[in-house]
């Protein structure tokens, strides 16, 4: 008896560090605490912007240079916690929290990347629209980014390597160095490699952004619009106000119909909370008003395993099993079902994170840690909660629903 009730204080002491350390954080930098997640723009208020490509049938690697054009530009702005998402096949929409001034935003992020190639004193040489393509490639088993130029540009490039050999030529984008390659030779072929990269994901990222530098097509803005803070602050006071009171709910229900095993199953869910929220601040997740909704979802779901359980526990128990018995067989039975069942929601919401776009992604997103996390704590904390119930003195059937 007394293993079960040192086991149990063991389980609500986890339970309350699990709730401080997602409220309160650890440390100065409040570690692994809510502070760390970060707010969307339906919550925190700020600017959304669409633009569109004035192009017809851009490419999906046009596309993607822009997208990356645009999120290297809202970094170097300090827009640490905006969203830039490509939407359909030629439009790209920028969320940016925090912010309360379109114009502005627009103005900082702009509309086009200028790549420029220059000398070691400055003078330009010549500029991104004689680039045809810049794509990553190996040399000598080494990552490096292949440039290579229309007819003019070729001629305009040899001449400019042929001008700097043993210099350095320096390539911008907004004014920033992004490169600055040694010309060992004159290059006349009208291609070009920028060597030096430190691995696969760097050459990719500066053949990102030399092709962003040359777009064959402008960036329109077709919408923009303003997301007050108040709005925001609204939305996020009404879904903390809602998961607050469907917990509370569920709390007295499982109580009410389960009784002890209610009571395990809700400090599990205490648990859950605690977890869920320590692992979404641990990732850094950005919360939106969908995700919250993915949160509450998956507190249904846990509930719902445990609802499971505890009635396959009430049948072994009418079929005049001993209190052990059933709550092993209860386990057992329901295994297949809770896993089945969480797993194909598992499946749909991997699919939404895939194809969908913006709070679409965030509601997939809590939602798939949700149900990871709701089938540990169904199948492992509840399991250890009622056993150490059992081990405590608390062994009459009735107190588990039996009749």
């Amino acid at each position: 008896m007394r293993k079960g009730v040192l086991e149990i204080i063991a389980i609500i002491a986890v339970a309350a560090g699990l709730c401080a350390a997602s409220y309160f954080g650890i440390g100065a930098n409040k570690y692994l605490g809510i502070q760390h997640i970060s707010l969307g723009l339906d919550l925190k208020g700020g600017v959304s912007i669409t633009y569109e490509a004035g192009k017809e049938e851009p490419s999906a690697a046009e596309m993607a240079s822009a997208v990356s054009m645009i999120q290297q530009r809202l970094d170097r702005q300090g827009y640490t916690e905006a969203e830039c998402a490509k939407q359909g096949n030629d439009r790209i929409r920028v969320d940016i929290p925090g912010v309360e001034d379109a114009e502005t935003a627009i103005a900082e992020i702009g509309q086009t990347a200028q790549i420029m190639f220059t000398n070691e004193e400055g003078n330009v040489l010549l500029d991104g629209s004689y680039i045809v393509n810049a794509e990553r490639s190996v040399q000598n088993n080494l990552p490096v980014v292949a440039l290579e130029f229309n007819d003019e540009g070729k001629r305009i490039f040899a001449q400019a390597t042929e001008d700097n050999i043993g210099k350095r030529i320096i390539i911008w984008m907004d004014e920033n160095p992004i490169s600055m390659p040694t010309v060992n030779s004159k290059i006349t072929g009208g291609n070009a490699v920028i060597t030096g990269m430190s691995g696969f994901e760097e050459a990719d990222e500066l053949a990102a952004l030399i092709r962003a530098g040359s777009l064959p097509f402008d960036l329109n803005i077709i919408e923009m619009s303003n997301v007050g803070a108040k709005l925001g602050a609204d939305a996020l006071s009404t879904g903390i106000m809602s998961g607050a009171a469907g917990i509370a709910l569920v709390f007295i229900f499982m109580a009410l119909v389960y009784r002890v095993s209610g009571l395990a199953a809700n400090l599990a869910l205490v648990i859950y909370v605690g977890l869920d929220l320590v692992v979404l601040s641990l990732m850094n997740v950005t919360l939106t008003l969908p995700g919250i909704a993915g949160i509450i979802l998956s507190i249904g779901m846990a509930v719902d395993g445990n609802v499971i359980i505890f009635e396959r526990i009430k049948e072994e128990l009418r079929l005049g099993k001993s209190l052990r018995a059933a709550l092993h067989m209860g386990f057992s039975k329901a295994l297949s079902a809770i896993v089945d069942g969480n797993v194909t929601t598992l499946i749909a919401a991997a699919i939404l994170f895939w194809l969908g776009t913006g709070t679409i992604r965030g509601f997939a997103q809590t939602l798939s840690l949700g149900i990871v996390i709701s089938m540990f704590t169904c199948l492992v904390v509840t399991r250890a909660i009622i056993y150490s119930l059992m081990n405590a003195g608390i062994r009459d059937p009735r107190y588990f629903g039996a009749s």
